[in-house]
């Protein structure tokens, strides 16, 4: 299977506008609290893992899904920086590997955060887990959710993180900005999603963060797991 690096370029088969958007109620605060609290018995992710793309041992990791309590809820993401060895320049959530001292996926999440962006954990409200995400790259992560308390100032490490941005939560819970991918290669075949994400940029122009593979998987699942 072949890494795709150019994701803007793959064809898009179509978007999910037959499937609802996440009620608005339940976009609150003491909403995603009671799903989690109370989850659905039978619920599923719906995707749940890439095609492998190394033959290695999985390698546990987390990332914060950190929901930001404005008046409208809006999701953090970070853009990587293009120099990294891995995802380079994607979207992602702050997040990364495991490591010894870290007590669940929780507290990876909670410190890769931190040392990502400087988002102070005293502003952090942890409410639950998702099911893990298996990477093309044999991370298998778990996605943790949070609320996050405005007032909090960020401090992005420029060698990881090329910026912080928000997305209205509304936006992403929204299939019908769900576009539907296929890349083909060398008889091979992945589908992926991708949730581009326009934005007035101070006059400068109107440009789209491209939120794709692994973070599109994964706030997908979130949107199944709020509309149950």
């Amino acid at each position: 299977m072949a890494l795709i690096t150019d994701p803007r370029s793959v064809p898009v088969l179509g978007t999910d506008t037959h499937l609802p958007p996440v009620p608005a109620e339940r976009l609150q605060p003491d909403a995603l609290r009671e799903r989690f609290r109370h989850p659905p018995a039978d619920w599923q992710p719906e995707l749940a893992a890439e095609p492998r793309l190394y033959d290695r041992p999985p390698v546990p990791a987390a990332v914060l899904v950190p929901i930001v309590l404005r008046e409208q809820p809006t999701v953090l993401l970070t853009q990587r920086t293009a120099h990294l060895r891995a995802h380079a320049g994607q979207i992602s959530f702050p997040g990364g590997r495991s490591e010894p001292q870290d007590a669940d996926a929780a507290a990876t999440a909670l410190r890769e955060a931190e040392e990502e962006t400087g988002l102070d954990r005293r502003h952090v409200e942890v409410i639950g887990t998702m099911p893990p995400y298996t990477t093309v790259t044999a991370f298998v992560v778990t996605p943790v959710v949070a609320l996050v308390r405005p007032g909090f100032e960020l401090r992005p490490d420029p060698f990881e993180v090329d910026e912080v941005f928000e997305v209205p939560l509304a936006f992403l819970m929204q299939p019908a900005h769900h576009r539907r991918h296929v890349f083909e290669f060398e008889g091979g075949r992945r589908e992926f999603l991708s949730m581009p994400w326009p934005h007035e940029d101070g006059g400068a122009g109107r440009h789209r963060y491209f939120i794709w593979g692994a973070t599109a998987a994964m706030l997908r699942n979130l949107y199944r797991f709020l509309m149950l």
